[in-house]
């Protein structure tokens, strides 16, 4: 058993100092499973990847109910912690209140070329959504994926299946969410 599942079965069990213990542990992978989402995300962006980190990381300490087996297991609520900030991050700046469609330009950003995929990330979880209504492991392998920067092979372990069960799951999820993202 390694020191996070330990841990993690400490905080399990009421131990108040393990809390303290976890976030020094999971940190920076969570740091870098955070920045590689921000990188992702469109320019403006006012949320920082260490405040997504915190805030994620806060969820899951001060959730009800919450319990892990696992290091896995972990970072699969992280994964998921993570995406719920970002998608109301997105609706709250979708708002008419906090400026709505219109969007902030930099000086001089007109003549750089943005790479990296496009996505809509409130069509992105609502497809999610409704993925999961249909196939709830291969939702669950697109969140680890997208918003835990996982390889197949570290989804694979987390969600206790193939490695190339995995890799269907992930050509399935691709094509279908292709498909309702750009229905029209």
């Amino acid at each position: 058993m390694n020191e996070v599942t330990r841990i993690i079965n400490a905080i399990e069990q009421g131990d108040p100092q393990a809390t303290e213990k976890l976030l020094p542990l999971v940190y920076d992978e969570l740091r870098v499973l955070a920045a590689q989402k921000m990188a992702q995300e469109k320019p403006g962006q006012t949320l920082q990847a260490t405040a997504l980190v915190h805030e994620a990381y806060l969820r899951l300490i001060e959730g009800e109910g919450q319990s892990w087996n696992s290091r896995g297991h972990f970072f699969k609520a992280a994964a998921e912690a993570m995406r719920r900030i970002l998608v109301e991050n997105a609706r709250r700046k979708g708002r008419i209140r906090h400026g709505g469609d219109r969007h902030w330009v930099e000086l001089g950003e007109f003549d750089l070329s943005v790479g990296g995929p496009s996505y809509d990330l409130l069509s992105l979880d609502d497809c999610l959504e409704r993925l999961a209504k249909e196939e709830q492991a291969i939702a669950e392998l697109v969140k680890l994926r997208f918003y835990a920067g996982l390889t197949l092979e570290q989804a694979a372990k987390i969600l206790d299946v193939s490695t190339r069960t995995a890799i269907r799951y992930w050509v399935y999820a691709q094509a279908w969410l292709y498909k309702e993202m750009n229905k029209d």
